[in-house]
């Protein structure tokens, strides 16, 4: 099973990948974390990286495509995987369906998690991130047992700096102005189906699991 889940920021992507993931038993394969990394690690990449997301910005495309179809030639993606928060450009969705079909492959599902802007804004502003183990956390939907300690593996969590306001008011503007267009290439190809995003997590993994049967 190959699937994308596409979104708004905030969405609830990385939440319902890995719901899938533990259902289905395939990776999780999300570009912000891979970023994250690099940029931790002051890579090349991570530090060209660093630039354009602390601005509110996406990586260049052909630099975030050719790190997941890197990803992809895993030996854990053979059976198949789950892309988080990618394509976000419809170049990078045209280069992934070139690189898929190379392959004699191609996606098996696109989810898009609807969201209304307003409620976008809540969820980011209110989201904590472990350091350790990179556990989300909310502190009104869902916040730890004990306030900046993350309930798994106990170390700190702290607000990532692409959920501060003004860091969250670029990156709707950027999901708008590049990411959006996804929807209709996606649903003119027969991939894409729609899920209501706003309720909690549990109600839209029903959904989700209802559209993939």
């Amino acid at each position: 099973m190959r699937l994308v889940i596409i979104g708004p920021p905030g969405a609830g992507k990385g939440t319902q990948a890995k719901f899938i993931q533990g259902q289905f038993g395939i990776p999780q394969i999300s570009t912000g974390d891979i970023l994250r990394k690099a940029a931790s690690d002051h890579t090349v990449l991570g530090d060209k990286a660093s630039v354009f997301v602390q601005a509110g910005k996406l990586v260049p495309d052909d630099l975030t495509l050719d790190m997941v179809t890197e990803r992809l030639s895993a030996d854990d993606c053979t059976k198949g995987y789950i892309l988080d928060g990618f394509p976000r450009t419809v170049p990078q969705a045209k280069g992934l369906e070139t690189w898929l079909k190379g392959l004699g492959s191609q996606l098996d599902r696109v989810l898009y998690l609807n969201v209304p802007e307003e409620a976008l804004i809540q969820r980011l502003a209110g989201r904590r991130t472990c350091r350790g183990c990179g556990t989300l956390y909310h502190l009104v939907f869902d916040p730890p047992r004990q306030p900046g300690i993350c309930d798994d593996c106990r170390r700190e969590l702290y607000q990532r700096e692409d959920d501060r306001g003004n860091i969250i008011t670029a990156r709707l503007e950027t999901y708008k102005a590049q990411t959006v267009p996804l929807i209709k290439f996606y649903r003119e190809r027969g991939l894409l189906t729609e899920i209501d995003g706003v309720e909690r997590a549990g109600k839209v993994k029903d959904q989700v699991f209802e559209s993939l049967v």
